[in-house]
């Protein structure tokens, strides 16, 4: 077989542009919690990770405030400023009439996750959906992405591949046994998903059918560069 089956996704940044949204929402809890303008990098630098993961990372005293206010202004601007990918609802929809295995795994809850799914209508797409109610560990651990694999039905992980757009995805599918692919339209640089173990680079959502079903795309890794 040409190219990689099954195809599991990051959901932020990847398969839904929630970039906007998440900055946004983090700017704001910070502001308003922590009454400080922190840069960019430095708020969305654990993006990838359960939401509370990332706010113990910002002030343990404040953690959980950070929380309540993020997702709290995050619900009321959700549907506001999701967007869809052009071109990643045909490639997906290509991807999943040719036959592949077409799975999600998100640190989101399954609440915000479901709120994705009705915002940009990609319901009947993925075969499995894992989200951070369903593992006790998270990316970068692999716990999500082999949940997934065995919802898919896949006992040999070695013809998939994982995309995503932030480091802890890389390592996450790595870690499962997958080949890695990295988005350029996420959160992250490139330089850094490549140190992060990135295999393969797309730079628009189009470029999915050629590499999933041919293997044809920019190889920026070997397998084995990928692991270390």
């Amino acid at each position: 077989m040409k190219g990689f089956d099954p195809v599991i996704f990051d959901l932020d940044g990847t398969v839904v542009d929630t970039v906007e949204l998440i900055v946004d929402s983090f700017r704001y809890a910070v502001r308003t919690v922590l009454g400080q303008d922190l840069p960019d990098e430095v708020i969305t630098a654990g993006v990838g990770q359960p939401l509370m993961t990332q706010m113990l990372r910002l002030s343990k005293e404040k953690a959980q405030e950070l929380y309540d206010v993020y997702r709290d202004y995050n619900h009321r601007r959700h549907d506001e400023l999701i967007r869809s990918y052009d071109g990643m609802e045909e490639a997906l929809r290509r991807l999943h009439g040719a036959g592949r295995r077409l799975g999600i795994v998100t640190s989101k809850s399954r609440e915000t996750t479901q709120m994705a799914f009705d915002a940009v209508e990609l319901d009947g797409v993925f075969g499995a959906v894992v989200t951070a109610t369903d593992t006790d560990r998270h990316k970068p651990q692999p716990d999500p992405v082999l949940l997934c694999l065995e919802r898919l039905g896949v006992g040999d992980a070695s013809r998939g591949i994982y995309i995503g757009d932030s480091p802890v995805d890389m390592a996450a599918g790595l870690a499962a046994g997958l080949s890695t692919a990295a988005v350029a339209w996420g959160v992250f640089p490139r330089a850094t998903l490549l140190d992060a173990g990135a295999q393969y680079w797309l730079e628009h959502p189009r470029q999915l059918v050629p590499l999933c079903l041919e293997g044809r795309g920019e190889r920026v890794a070997t397998a084995d560069q990928g692991r270390h």
